[in-house]
C-alpha cells in the first residue's frame, strides 16, 4: 500500500467506476459531505477524515456562512481552482446573508479578480437572488467600471463541477488575436460541415 496526497492506494477494486484519471478530486465521489461517510477501502480510498481535518476546510467551516453542504462544494471548487486549474491567489469569504461561500482569484496572474460562487446542484436560483449575489460581490472585482459578473460553479454529489460566467447585462467577447486565426477557426468549420 502506498500513500499518495493523503489517500491510500490499495489492490482491490470497490468497483465504484472511479479511475485514477478521472474526477477532480479523487475518492471524493458519491455522497460523502451529505452526512454519510466516505468509503474506507476500494482503490483509491481516503484516511480517515481528511477532508474534516484540512485547514482550508475548517476555516471554511467556521465562517459560518453555509451549511455542510454548501462549504462541502465551496471546498471541492476551491480544490479544483488551485490543484487542477491551476488560479493564483485564491481565497474565500462568507456571504452569511446568501449562505454562501465566495471564492476569488486569479485565473492567469495577470488578469484581474474573478469572483467565483460554489453551489450544490439541488440550489436552485432566482434571477433576483443571483442579482443580489451579483451586487454584493462587486466589491471584490478588480475593474470597477466593467459590468458586475461571477462565476457559478454548480457540484454534482458525484463531485462533477460545471462553471457558468454570468454577467449583468450584454458583454462583447473578445475579438480573435489575428484575421489569419480567424480565417483558420472559419475554414475548419466549412472542412467539418463538409465531411459530414
Amino acid at each position: 500500500m502506498t500513500r499518495e496526497l493523503g489517500m491510500e492506494k490499495s489492490e482491490s477494486d470497490c468497483g465504484d467506476g472511479a479511475n485514477e484519471e478521472g474526477g477532480s478530486v479523487a475518492g471524493c465521489s458519491g455522497s460523502f459531505g451529505q452526512g454519510e461517510e466516505a468509503p474506507k477501502s476500494g482503490k483509491w480510498a481516503l484516511r480517515e477524515d481528511w477532508l474534516a481535518t484540512h485547514p482550508t476546510f475548517t476555516k471554511m467551516m467556521s465562517l459560518e456562512a453555509a451549511d455542510s453542504r454548501g462549504v462541502y462544494a465551496a471546498f471541492l471548487v476551491y480544490l479544483d481552482l488551485l490543484e487542477v486549474r491551476n488560479w493564483h491567489e485564491v481565497s474565500f469569504t462568507g456571504l452569511a446573508e446568501f449562505q454562501l461561500v465566495c471564492l476569488h482569484g486569479r485565473e492567469k496572474e495577470t488578469e484581474p479578480l474573478q469572483v467565483v460562487v460554489p453551489t450544490p446542484a439541488q440550489v436552485s436560483f432566482s434571477h433576483e437572488r443571483l442579482r443580489q449575489i451579483m451586487n454584493s460581490t462587486g466589491t471584490m472585482q478588480a475593474k470597477p467600471d466593467s459590468p458586475l459578473s461571477i462565476t457559478l460553479a454548480i457540484v454534482e454529489t458525484d463531485s462533477t463541477i460545471v462553471y457558468y460566467k454570468l454577467t449583468d447585462g450584454f458583454v462583447m467577447p473578445d475579438p480573435p488575436d489575428s484575421p489569419a486565426e480567424a480565417d483558420n477557426k472559419q475554414g475548419k468549420k466549412k472542412r467539418k460541415r463538409l465531411l459530414k
